[in-house]
């Protein structure tokens, strides 16, 4: 090799290495940006609804986003995602209640609780496919609502729940509304952060090539019951997350944390807003919680409006709103660069 091209050679390294660079700034620049938008989209919901609400809403979009990554990502319908919600719930609010009333170690054992749960009971759990896999975490989650109710009435006072009083550590205070609504919206940003760095990460196309074609993955050598067993776990403790968050939101736990039809309005939400799509999970979480919070207000059969939402996602926009919108900018995208290249 001539002196020449090593010089070419030379300039062509660094070109590359320069062009890398750019492409990871204008990715973080991306990712602050779109972190932002959602922040300011929350605090902007503030003018028009109330604190309480508005944290509600982001604890909501919090299981949402958990949901989504195992049907969205892995492919599992899970009917049973309540279930490490109300463990979440209920490990914090019984930890302040018997143990301490330290808010941030409350919400780790919740955590903690959840993800025990989901350790367990996912051995059993990812070995199924399909409707059993969702019928499996029902029926699971049939049982913990039951558990809390009779068995460990004495502990958990059954249906009528218990308050949760934690205790206030300087600036953190659970029963202060502004603190809650900025420990929730950070929470989220959080969840946010995390799951972006998992989806688009070479785990990330692992999981994502499960729910394509498990034979071929498992075939390449992968074993893939570990990598379901940890998005189950990962997902279980999301959940716990949000339900430690709303036990201290509300300062108070009872059995509907633990409630099997409340998965009805996650899968709804992360259908809504576009399954398989991060920021359409929180999409999804906010219309679905608006529908549901506001419409009953003026019209008593509001179920109607959201059937109506649903059966237009699924026969108009398949992809969900955040997901038509993507196909939508790719498709016009192309459209002008072939115009231009025609040109």
């Amino acid at each position: 090799m001539n002196r020449g091209t090593k010089h070419i050679v030379r300039e062509l390294t660094h070109h590359e290495t320069v062009s890398s660079s750019n492409l990871a700034l204008l990715s973080r620049n991306t990712e602050l940006l779109s972190t932002l938008i959602v922040a300011g989209c929350f605090i902007f919901l503030v003018l028009p609804l109330s604190l309480h609400q508005v944290t509600d809403f982001m604890i909501f979009c919090i299981i949402v986003m958990s949901w989504d990554l195992l049907y969205g990502y892995m492919g599992r319908l899970s009917f049973g995602l309540f279930l490490y919600y109300g463990a979440g719930a209920y490990g914090t609010g019984l930890f302040v209640k018997y143990v301490s009333v330290n808010p941030l170690v409350a919400i780790v054992a919740g955590i903690m609780l959840s993800v025990v749960l989901a350790m367990l009971l996912g051995i059993v759990v990812v070995r199924a496919t399909g409707a059993s896999f969702g019928l499996l975490n029902a029926a699971f989650n049939v049982v913990g609502h039951f558990i809390v109710m009779s068995p460990l009435r004495s502990i958990t006072s059954g249906e009528d729940g218990f308050g949760v009083g934690a205790k206030r550590l300087g600036f953190i205070n659970f029963f202060d509304p502004g603190f809650k609504f900025w420990f929730v919206l950070l929470s989220l940003l959080l969840v946010l952060w995390v799951l972006r760095r998992l989806i688009f990460s070479s785990y990330g196309v692992l999981v994502r090539s499960i729910k394509q074609n498990e034979t071929r993955v498992r075939f390449l050598g992968y074993n893939t019951f570990f990598y379901k067993w940890i998005t189950f776990i990962i997902s279980a403790s999301i959940a716990g997350l949000a339900g430690a968050l709303s036990a201290l939101n509300y300062n108070y736990v009872n059995p509907n944390s633990l409630n099997v039809h409340a998965n009805v309005g996650v899968i709804f939400a992360c259908l809504i807003g576009g399954a398989g799509h991060i920021y359409g999970a929180i999409i999804g979480g906010v219309i679905y919680m608006i529908i549901s919070n506001l419409l009953p207000i003026y019209f008593r059969r509001w179920e109607l409006f959201l059937g109506i939402a649903l059966l237009i996602i699924v026969f108009r926009f398949k992809a969900g709103i955040w997901g038509s919108l993507k196909s939508w900018w790719t498709n016009r995208s192309l459209r002008r660069r072939q115009a231009t290249i025609h040109e």
